[in-house]
């Protein structure tokens, strides 16, 4: 079936770029959907969706935007109209995927447009900042695709076409391949880090699939986080072990490694079963360029690679991210059981290991016996994440929510 692409810009100052764009997804069988998200100019031919039509799905219009006399708030309201009516077009099964192109102000708009697209959808950005520090983590689609603009900010030439075909090309070839998510079978999502941290993955993934669910492991450095948090939203788990949580420690303290605010939220707001534990969270990671800010550079340190560094949090903040981890799950709509292991949250805080910290530990537990409140339940174990008794004590939460229909086989 041939796939149609939704091509976004402003068709008055880039109206050569973006035709190019869309003539060479034609040239490889694919559709085009055009929409403008101009203020001031017009095209040269009428697009598919018009900036009128933008601008009114945003509950203002094209006049308003001109008389705020500010070029951020008129493209913040061609922003919400155009992610509105993306989610909408997707949903109408009008498109089966987008491509943006532009400069700062482009891309601001363009990530917007993105988040607004479940994962799986495909989403191409053609931007002069790709991968640029100037975007935060929290506004990347977990399954977002960047391209440099290069060359091309003023003029179609040899250089940016190259950007230009290349972006053209691979949306409408991951339109053509993707496979969305969907499972035949009830999928548990599962927070971890890598194996050498955090091993309860090891001891759950086969009894999962055994009792007859999918298990979607998920990274919880940054990205991963909030892939997780993409899919909960969307409803697609129908149980969640988040049991690596250092993304809300970084949250806190400002790292850029984080899952985004509304990290921990969304699988209680679908009304998903949450089973939580707070591995890793006596830890903060920093990206390798970001300097340690001087209240951590006295803590332990270590160098994990040259990507990511990671320091400790002292015992009061242990204490102030349980009080947070007790409000993100207040409010949740399913049930919820936290299972809190006594003896260590994540491999290097055994005795002997670089983490250990046994006041941290102590004053970690402490707080979520008093901040982990009904109708939350809590189990406190007498043994570390990383051990069987842990791993085995979350499969026994999960039977009994089975047996009680709680969750679904």
């Amino acid at each position: 079936m041939t796939k149609t692409i939704l091509v976004i810009g402003t068709y008055d100052t880039k109206d050569e770029e973006l035709h190019y764009i869309c003539d060479r997804i034609a040239a490889q069988g694919g559709k085009v959907l055009s929409m403008d998200v101009s203020v001031l100019g017009d095209p040269s031919k009428p697009t598919n969706v018009s900036k009128h039509q933008v601008a009114e799905a945003a509950g203002s219009s094209i006049q308003a935007a001109i008389d705020s006399g500010d070029e951020n708030t008129a493209m913040q309201i061609m922003a919400r109209g155009a992610s509105t009516l993306s989610a909408r077009l997707y949903a109408d099964g009008k498109i089966d995927g987008m491509l943006a192109l532009g400069g700062t102000m482009g891309t601001d708009l363009a990530l917007d447009c993105a988040q607004a697209l479940p994962m799986g959808v495909p989403k191409y950005v053609v931007s002069t900042v790709s991968f640029s520090p100037l975007i935060p983590a929290d506004r990347l689609s977990p399954d977002i695709q960047m391209i440099l603009w290069a060359g091309g900010l003023y003029g179609l030439n040899s250089v940016c076409k190259s950007s230009l075909s290349q972006a053209a090309g691979a949306v409408l070839g991951a339109a053509n391949a993707v496979e969305p998510p969907k499972s035949d079978k009830p999928v548990i999502g599962m927070t971890s880090l890598g194996s050498s941290c955090l091993k309860y993955m090891k001891y759950l993934r086969d009894p999962l699939q055994e009792r007859g669910f999918e298990v979607a492991v998920f990274h919880a450095t940054g990205m991963g986080g909030m892939a997780f948090e993409a899919l909960a939203r969307q409803g697609y788990f129908a149980a969640v072990m988040d049991f690596a949580l250092p993304e809300l420690g970084n949250l806190m303290v400002g790292s850029v490694i984080n899952g985004g605010a509304d990290r921990l939220t969304n699988a209680g707001a679908s009304g998903i079963p949450q089973i939580v534990s707070p591995g890793c969270a006596d830890l903060i990671d920093f990206a390798g360029w970001q300097a340690i800010p001087a209240a951590y550079a006295d803590r332990p340190f270590h160098a994990h690679n040259r990507l990511i560094k990671s320091s400790g949090l002292s015992p009061d903040e242990r204490r102030a991210l349980v009080r947070d981890i007790a409000v993100r799950l207040a409010d949740a709509k399913a049930p919820v059981h936290v299972l809190m292991p006594t003896q260590g949250v994540e491999e290097w805080d055994r005795v002997g290991e670089p983490a250990h910290d046994p006041d941290g530990l102590a004053a970690m537990v402490d707080e979520v016996g008093k901040a982990i409140k009904a109708p939350a339940e809590l189990t406190m174990l007498n043994s570390h994440i990383n051990d069987q008794t842990f791993a085995d004590a979350a499969l026994a939460v999960l039977d009994g929510w089975i047996v009680d229909g709680t969750v679904k086989l």
